[in-house]
């Protein structure tokens, strides 16, 4: 038992050098100099404005959305150990390192934004290796006896609804306890399936748990705001009331203050209003004039000059297509218009 004990301890210590490493290397060689940026000209109220930072923090929380997107298109064709687990992690740290130096130039990010990366990029790497180290042993040689199960398409159902949830909603929100019983219900057809139910169980479960202790801890420090405000140009109030998800605050001179939703929705309005009115600017967001942009792209993309392209990358899960960040002025962010039927806006990083 001791012996047992002292190998526990010491794979225990293992794991959080683990986990430190990456954070400890990003604190100490990502490093940028902040450089002199301009006041808010149209966004002053401190309540609206957000660090500028965080365009470029943000992306490696949306990495993880991107990562579940990935996972459930390999489960559409493959069995779970076909997901590149190592190659999804070093993805969330080498973005994380690449971007912020970026990040500093344009000043601080906060103590707590820092916090959140942290604490969900430690999270997601420990699931990305506990399930690489079940699915590539264990889960893998399971397979062997079926190629899939019933419990497997429970499975696939459920990353396909969870990678759409994460778009909107923090995953701690998710409905796990709902579809453990959507789990157990599947009918038990073999070995695999009697696998699967044990294993998606535990995972479930313990995500259920761990989700209840965050949204606590949500709960304590307060949500993050779902809406910001906007200063838009180019356009007039009586035009902005034909978007039901903008709200106008004020107007002076050129300029409207609107108040509009973030996330995923706030990628679909800019790209809305670029189709919709090509005189249309956006001066500012959240009190700031530089912003993060993503294109999803096939792999190999031509990609014009114009843009300020800072890196292309693989998507995990989709061999045959590109991630392209782009750094941009965020009254020429109606302009980012790519190629029909080539490339998307895959995401506006919206502080």
């Amino acid at each position: 038992m001791k012996r047992f004990l002292k190998w526990l301890g010491l794979a225990f210590l293992a794991l959080i050098l683990l986990i430190a490493t990456p954070i400890a290397y990003t604190e100490t060689m990502c490093r940028g100099t902040p450089l002199e940026q301009a006041e808010a000209a149209h966004i002053t109220d401190p309540a609206w404005q957000r660090a500028e930072a965080r365009t470029y923090l943000t992306y490696p929380e949306w990495y993880i959305v991107y990562a579940y997107e990935g996972y459930a298109e390999v489960l559409r064709s493959a069995p779970p150990h076909g997901f590149p687990y190592t190659t999804a992690i070093t993805g969330f740290w080498s973005s994380l390192c690449a971007l912020t130096p970026k990040a500093d130039e344009l000043g601080a990010a906060g103590v707590d934004a820092k916090l959140t990366i942290y604490t969900i990029g430690a999270s997601f790497t420990l699931e990305m290796l506990f399930k690489a180290a079940y699915e590539e042993t264990i889960g893998r040689i399971v397979s062997w006896t079926a190629s899939t199960s019933p419990q497997d398409k429970v499975e696939a159902a459920m990353a396909a609804d969870y990678a759409t949830f994460l778009q909107e909603t923090p995953w701690y929100k998710y409905d796990f306890n709902g579809w453990h019983a959507k789990l157990m219900a599947a009918p038990t057809e073999g070995i695999r399936s009697l696998e699967r139910r044990i294993a998606l169980g535990i995972e479930w479960k313990a995500k259920a748990a761990y989700a209840r202790v965050i949204a606590k801890a949500a709960g304590a420090v307060g949500a993050d705001e779902l809406t910001m405000r906007i200063a838009l140009q180019g356009v007039t109030p009586d035009y902005l009331e034909t978007y039901p998800e903008i709200t106008v605050i004020s107007g002076t001179g050129d300029t409207i203050i609107a108040e509009v939703p973030r996330y995923r929705t706030f990628t679909k309005l800019v790209e809305k209003l670029r189709v919709n009115n090509p005189r249309a600017r956006i001066a500012e967001i959240a009190g700031n004039d530089d912003i993060l942009i993503s294109l999803d792209a096939p792999a190999n993309a031509f990609l014009p000059d114009r843009l300020n392209v800072l890196s292309v990358t693989p998507r995990v899960g989709f061999p045959d297509r590109s991630r392209v960040l782009i750094a941009t002025k965020t009254d020429q962010l109606l302009d980012v218009a790519p190629a029909p039927n080539q490339m998307r806006v895959e995401h506006i990083y919206d502080y």
